[in-house]
């Protein structure tokens, strides 16, 4: 176990060296493709709120980029939509880049979104009298965006501190935003694993119980003992390193948007993004902002911490990944959003 530790904190302090040489972009580079198609799974979640205020606010084109966002139920989908080649990029949790190396198909994250992951487990009112303990959900069906998303892998986590298997829940995907209050409305599931502001409003409404709570620092501390690296920027490695202005490009967009986030008021953010992130309730949505709004990366540096605390949520939840053949140093570069942040 000694030896094993001591591979994930070799691994994670090597992450400000990653791209140094290999990945690095000029230090002025113009976008050498300026057609981009991002994927994204539930882009109407505060998860993603940096990659909307980025489009909204025109960050993107700024950069001299044309995005095209194409929004998908869930991460798993946005990825493989990367993989299949008809994404470039994706925004999506950065628990990915780990997974995929395991597969022996590398992809790299470089522009960081959220520091903690910034989502909620929660049981419909009338289950969560029954539930003592994680023990106790086995056979439960949970609402998450999509399976193999990292709401989904978040409820596994939970299930395996009660000694659960994966294979002891039901993960259906329910998408994120107005379809995840029609599922729980209608008494379709069990309980749910998901973003704000969904979270917030069917808590206020009486509906659900928040058991496990990622969306404050202090929460990801508490589950994790620090940062979780949550959504950001991630591609396979040609796109770096064949299109670093691009790359550029991207990440600052991302950072820009970050850094606006971390000073707006929250009557600014709720009048920029499309009405129907607000799920008809602009208080709501501005509360529920507001309490994750620490979680949001000020800079799209990924912290020293967080890749090893993501391998060991991975691990924990999931038997088929394998600590000692992880190289978390490939998994992330800081070159990009470095750059980036001297621009802004």
């Amino acid at each position: 176990m000694r030896l094993a530790r001591r591979r994930l904190l070799l691994t994670s302090a090597a992450l400000g060296a990653v791209g140094a040489t290999s990945l690095a972009a000029p230090a002025v580079a113009k976008p050498e493709k300026a057609k981009v198609v991002l994927a994204v799974g539930g882009k109407s979640g505060l998860y993603y709120l940096s990659l909307t205020i980025a489009e909204r606010l025109n960050y993107f084109k700024d950069e001299g980029l044309d995005v095209e966002i194409n929004d998908f139920q869930g991460g798993a989908k946005s990825l493989q939509a990367l993989m299949g080649g008809s994404a470039d990029v994706v925004a999506g949790a950065y628990e990915h880049t780990i997974r995929m190396q395991q597969r022996g198909q590398p992809i790299v994250g470089f522009a960081l979104i959220g520091r903690g992951m910034q989502l909620a487990i929660a049981l419909l009112k009338d289950r969560a009298a029954k539930v003592k303990s994680p023990a106790d959900i086995k056979g439960m069906k949970f609402g998450v965006s999509a399976p193999g998303s990292q709401t989904h892998m978040l409820v596994n986590y939970w299930a395996a501190k009660g000694g659960l298997k994966p294979s002891d829940i039901v993960a259906i995907g329910v998408g994120a935003g107005a379809s995840v209050i029609a599922a729980v409305e209608k008494g379709e599931i069990d309980g749910i694993s998901q973003t704000d502001p969904s979270i917030t409003m069917l808590d206020q409404k009486g509906l659900i119980k928040v058991m496990v709570d990622t969306r404050t620092m202090k929460g990801n501390q508490e589950l994790f003992g620090g940062s979780m690296p949550a959504a950001c920027l991630y591609a396979q490695p040609d796109l770096l390193k064949k299109t670093p202005g691009t790359t550029q490009a991207l990440a600052n967009a991302i950072v820009r948007a970050n850094q606006w986030l971390h000073k707006a008021a929250p009557e600014e953010v709720a009048k920029t993004v499309p009405e129907n992130y607000l799920l008809g309730d602009p208080k709501l949505y501005m509360t529920a902002f507001t309490s994750v709004r620490e979680t949001i990366s000020p800079d799209g540096v990924m912290p020293d911490d967080g890749p090893a605390n993501c391998l060991k949520f991975l691990a924990e939840g999931d038997k088929e990944i394998k600590p000692d053949k992880a190289n978390l140093a490939a998994t992330w570069t800081n070159e990009f959003v470095k750059r980036a942040g001297q621009k802004t």
